[in-house]
């Protein structure tokens, strides 16, 4: 999370959720514009997924009891050595 949302107030940080879920459920990843023969598409600048966790993560921060606490996972390769015979391995 960025961070982009913070300081927005909850009513549109939820407006934000419910747009991002609706553009996500419609499988929109492209916005496009058709007049008078000529068109325009372009891409999100923020993609609905990645706004719909900015907008999870700012709601976490502002009311943590009510949408629940943001939780950073870490995963750890315990595999990955280096099997060079210099190093003695």
């Amino acid at each position: 999370m960025q961070g982009l949302f913070i300081g927005l107030s909850e009513d549109e940080l939820l407006a934000i959720k419910t747009k991002a879920v609706e553009m996500i459920m419609q499988g929109k990843v492209l916005m496009s514009y058709a007049d008078s023969g000529s068109s325009s598409t372009k891409q999100f600048a923020l993609p609905p997924k990645e706004m719909l966790a900015e907008a999870m993560g700012a709601l976490s921060l502002l009311d943590s009891a009510k949408y629940g606490r943001r939780r950073n996972v870490i995963n750890t390769r315990y595999d990955n050595r280096n099997n060079d015979s210099q190093y003695g391995l």
